[in-house]
């Protein structure tokens, strides 16, 4: 049962060849004896998981039918879940229980989903291997010695070690891509606006997207039709129709125009990852895309401007935790000014205390024209690049990541190099675009992931665009050894 996807377990369910609550016991079982190698939870729910499976067949039972009834996910810790901790992957936030859920939880909840638990995660979002968790380092099932990619680690190393179908994640600068890229996963970063950010703890408030991280384009489908739409509780929420993603999957990519920006093969980009790229672009081709070079002139300042724009927003996000309402709160303080610089100090890990620093330091009044305000601009002209590129071609295809999977605390002392694992996902969180990343080979053993980006509101077109490559390739249907 582990190895079935979800369009499979929705076809299994309505065939009455199972039902929810046998394989939730199935999936909770194997996660109690996997996940130990791995460290992917952060909290399981396993009450919680079975009332929902029961629910959903006595909904079955009924007459209901629908794609997500009774079918297994997580979500990644940083989605408020009513009366179970939603930490954040922090210190600070180790005993907060939320007192309602996010809308992505409501929503999918509302749709049949059975939530299995809350994933391990980057703190506060703040990583791209997830290793600055309080609960520990996540480990990548293809190889345990290296990481599984971040922010959203844990959902992307659960998912891809067949713990469970899908699983939510967020992507503030490419953290549903690069790890789905590392772990051999489909993972779709919509458009800004496109999934409600209500309740979802924020780290960068106009760069935080929810999305959903499965092995195919056409779970992915089936995650974001549950998890899409317009919440009037958020105001960056925008009133768009949602199409029906699974019934663009079939469509023929005949005429389709794939611009590849030539500034994607640059030095940086590891030589066998390029020639991965470029047969993915050949075996599109084949299916009758059409291909053209195009250029981003902006990209190369897309790192400076995001590690200026992000830890700006971090700075005014986090300063909510200040030991006084909820979260960590530190021992016997002095006064009230010993009450905040210790609950942050002790309750913040390193990575988090260096963005907030740097974010305080790029809104202060002597830097902001020179750094805020000047990443802004480069920000609007990185969009101007894409609207020109989208007059030529419907979709820009890329490397999701510069290298595969690195060995765990390999970076650790080097920040910056850490950073620049980003290079190619960051582009669309700074325009606001839609972009998915798909399996498109191996290096040394370990997944490579192809990118894919559209204009807004188009994730039909890159769930098409991938399922069809899928239909063509097996490179997502392959399982890391031992799972």
């Amino acid at each position: 049962m582990h190895q079935l996807t979800l369009a499979e377990i929705a076809r299994g369910l309505a065939d009455k060849k199972f039902s929810s609550e046998e394989l939730t016991k199935v999936l909770l079982a194997r996660i109690a004896q996997l996940d130990p190698q791995l460290n992917s939870f952060i909290s399981l729910t396993e009450d919680l998981a079975l009332t929902q499976a029961k629910a959903a067949d006595a909904r079955r039972a009924n007459g209901e039918s629908g794609a997500l009834l009774g079918a297994p996910i997580a979500h990644k810790d940083l989605f408020c879940t009513q009366g179970i901790r939603t930490s954040c992957g922090s210190k600070m936030l180790d005993n907060f229980k939320a007192p309602y859920d996010a809308t992505v939880v409501a929503k999918l909840a509302a749709a049949g989903a059975v939530t299995l638990g809350k994933t391990n995660m980057d703190e506060f979002a703040m990583g791209s291997a997830n290793e600055s968790s309080y609960y520990g380092a996540v480990k990548n099932p293809w190889n345990l010695e290296h990481v599984p990619g971040g922010s959203s680690g844990g959902s992307a190393a659960a998912v891809a070690a067949r713990l469970l179908p899908a699983a939510t994640g967020t992507d503030t600068g490419g953290s549903i891509r690069q790890p789905a890229a590392l772990t051999n996963l489909t993972g779709l970063k919509p458009t800004y606006g496109r999934v409600s950010r209500w309740g979802m703890i924020a780290y960068a408030s106009s760069l935080d997207q929810g999305g959903p991280m499965a092995r195919t384009a056409e779970d992915c489908a089936i995650m974001l039709q549950g998890m899409a739409g317009f919440d009037p509780n958020d105001s960056t929420s925008i009133d768009e129709p949602v199409p029906d993603y699974s019934a663009s999957l079939n469509g023929s990519l005949q005429g389709l125009r794939i611009g590849v920006p030539k500034e994607y093969f640059s030095a940086g980009l590891d030589p066998r990852i390029a020639e991965l790229i470029h047969n993915s672009v050949k075996e599109l081709e084949k299916l009758g895309a059409v291909i053209k070079e195009i250029s981003l002139p902006n990209m190369q300042h897309a790192i400076p401007a995001y590690y200026v724009i992000a830890p700006a927003e971090a700075s005014s996000n986090l300063s909510r935790f200040d030991g006084v309402r909820f979260g960590y709160r530190c021992e016997d303080p002095k006064n009230l000014e010993d009450l905040y610089k210790r609950s942050r100090g002790e309750g913040f890990g390193p990575e988090v205390q260096r963005r907030i620093m740097v974010g305080a330091y790029a809104l202060s009044a002597g830097y902001y024209d020179a750094y805020y305000l000047k990443a802004q601009k480069i920000r609007r002209l990185i969009k101007n690049d894409f609207m020109a590129a989208f007059n030529e071609v419907d979709i820009i295809l890329g490397p999701t990541t510069p290298n595969p999977a690195w060995k765990l605390g390999a970076k650790n002392s080097d920040p910056v190099a850490a950073y620049l694992e980003d290079v190619y996902t960051i582009t669309a969180n700074l325009a606001g675009l839609p972009g998915l990343s798909m399996p498109a080979g191996f290096v040394d053993g370990l997944p490579v992931g192809v990118q894919l980006l559209a204009p807004y509101f188009q994730e039909g077109r890159l769930l098409n665009v991938a399922h069809q490559y899928q239909l063509n390739t097996d490179w997502h249907t392959r399982t890391p050894t031992g799972f």
